[in-house]
Parts: C-alpha cells; structure tokens; sequence
C-alpha cells in the first residue's frame, strides 16, 4: 500500500468543502421539513430501534434505543414520547440532555433501505402518570424524553444497501467476534468479566430487559 500522509489534505474551511460537492437541490432539499407529516409519522411508527445523539461537556454521545415499534409515540406533528428503557444507570446521553438540549435521532426498520433522521431538542419528563403508559410487563421507566422536533428529513437507502445490512446472507456469524465477559476480562486483565459472565449473561439480561 503507497503511503499518503492525509494530514496534509485535510478540509479546514466552508469554501474548500463546497469546491467539491455541489450544493443540494431537488429531492434532497424537499424532503427536509420542520414537522412529522402522516408519511414519516408511518415510518416512526414502524421503527423498532433508533441511535440517539447527545452533547454535553464531556463531549458528543450516541446510544442504541429500542422496543417493539411504535414504542416512539408520536405525541403531536412536533413532539415525540420516548421512554428511557432501564440500562447501566451510566445515563450519559440524559446528563448531556440537561447540558445541553440538542439531540438527533436515526430511525431504522429492517427490511427498508431508507432511515429517518430528526434533529431537534429534548427535556427530561419526570412525570409517573406518562411514565405509566410506557410500561411494559408492569415495569415502568423512570423518565420520558420529550423530543421538540425542528427538522425531519428522509434519508435514501444508499447506505443501507451498500451495507448490506438487512441481507441475512452477509450477516457476521456472532461466534467470530469477542463476547462481552472476553472484553472485560481483557479491560481487567482477568480480574473481572470470562466465560462466567458470559453464561450468566442470558438470565441476566432476561431479569433487567424492563
């Protein structure tokens, strides 16, 4: 491989990034607008699982989100409900949320090419009685996000089929790749994580899904 040293190629300025794309039009300027209509409500809707992005001090953040869908509720053509699943208790994206508001999310379905992505603010519901009509198996999250929307716009399937993702046939055999208890064994030199923490893990994961 011919070494290139690509510092000396990197784009520092507006004008040097639009010398080489051309400004967007058509399609790729209509999609975007500032409300959920009845079309991107129907994909929402569909989306088992989105990536949500975060800001704060320490830096930028991005978390998997998911349930069955429609577990995004559409509140109104500029809000969203999304309930805060239990986890780690790290709570990294909703201590960014209190920094700073801004949040983006991605949508994704399987099977469909094409994403959602939404770019808008977010505030911490602490409500019980709509945190109630979040749970699932009588668990009930302990806050809601409540997502102000100030774009949405629909994003072509490229990615999606450049990837491959959805095709089973390209799917990565989940034995070839290191397991959660190898990660943290080798984080700890041994200390902590291994083949016990890996057979433990499906009972465990049963236990805190809700």
């Amino acid at each position: 491989m011919t070494h290139v040293d690509f510092r000396d190629h990197l784009l520092r300025t507006h004008d040097e990034l639009d010398a080489l794309f051309p400004p967007p039009a058509g399609n790729a300027v209509i999609k975007e607008i500032d409300r959920i209509n009845a079309p991107y409500r129907a994909l929402i809707e569909a989306a088992p699982f989105f990536a949500l992005a975060t800001s704060g001090p320490g830096g930028m953040d991005c978390t998997p989100r998911g349930d069955a869908p429609g577990f995004v509720r559409v509140h109104d053509d500029k809000t969203l409900l999304v309930p805060d699943r239990r986890g780690n208790n790290r709570v990294d994206s909703l201590r960014n949320i209190i920094d700073d508001p801004r949040v983006a999310l991605l949508f994704l379905i399987p099977g469909c090419g094409e994403t959602i992505r939404i770019n808008g603010r977010a505030a911490i519901c602490a409500d019980a009685a709509l945190a109630r009509t979040f749970a699932v198996n009588d668990k009930t999250p302990r806050v809601v996000l409540v997502v102000t929307i100030d774009r949405v716009y629909y994003q072509c399937p490229k990615a999606i089929v450049r990837s491959r993702l959805w095709d089973v046939a390209s799917w990565t055999d989940r034995a070839t790749l290191p397991t959660s208890g190898r990660i943290i064994a080798t984080i700890t030199d041994g200390k902590a994580g291994g083949d016990a923490h890996d057979r433990e893990y499906p009972a465990r994961l049963a236990a805190t899904l809700y």
